[in-house]
């Protein structure tokens, strides 16, 4: 369990917060996100990471699969939780390059619970294993970048040769690829 910031704490900032004290109120997002961190199970193939630990809503998410196409990888996610969450989904990029049909050259990341089926009901864990999930099956049927999608229907050898090819470091076509294994 993650303890970034307890909710009592929160709480006692919001109600001692104002103008005489300084302090400032914690946002309903705010409150909520805590809530999501301290209650997230991570698998042991992913971490979190705080650059600011006074910011909540701005934090990394990093994914080593232990099994798949993409095992021994290295990727990691930028999460922009906005002051609309948990009506709004999160943000998520990924900051690694990498040949993946979900997910594309500018890391934008198509995980259909951060598009239409988001719901407020859902938190971060669920996004956190929705993200791990795609590196385990990816899904060719809702491509962001079609010609790894292609690939990956009709021919998984080739498509697999080219993760590979891709993660450590090298040209797929004309696309050239930072090294990611781990």
């Amino acid at each position: 369990m993650i303890k970034l910031f307890s909710l009592k704490q929160q709480k006692k900032n919001e109600d001692g917060g104002g103008p005489s004290t300084g302090r400032k109120k914690a946002s309903a997002a705010q409150l909520r996100l805590t809530k999501d961190l301290n209650e997230l199970q991570l698998p042991s193939t992913c971490n979190t990471i705080f650059p600011d630990p006074n910011d909540l809503l701005n934090f990394k998410l990093v994914i080593c699969p232990d099994e798949g196409f993409y095992k021994h990888g290295k990727f990691t996610f930028n999460f922009k939780v906005s002051q609309g969450y948990p009506h709004e989904p999160p943000k998520v990029k990924c900051e690694t390059m990498v040949y993946h049909p979900n997910i594309d050259l500018e890391g934008n990341v198509c995980l259909n619970i951060l598009r239409e089926d988001w719901k407020p009901v859902l938190t971060i864990n669920a996004v956190i294993y929705g993200l791990q999930y795609l590196f385990l099956e990816p899904n060719p049927d809702d491509p962001l970048n079609k010609e790894a999608a292609e690939m990956l229907s009709k021919n998984r050898r080739v498509f697999e040769q080219n993760v590979f090819k891709s993660m450590r470091g090298g040209y797929v076509g004309s696309t050239y690829f930072d090294r990611c294994l781990k």
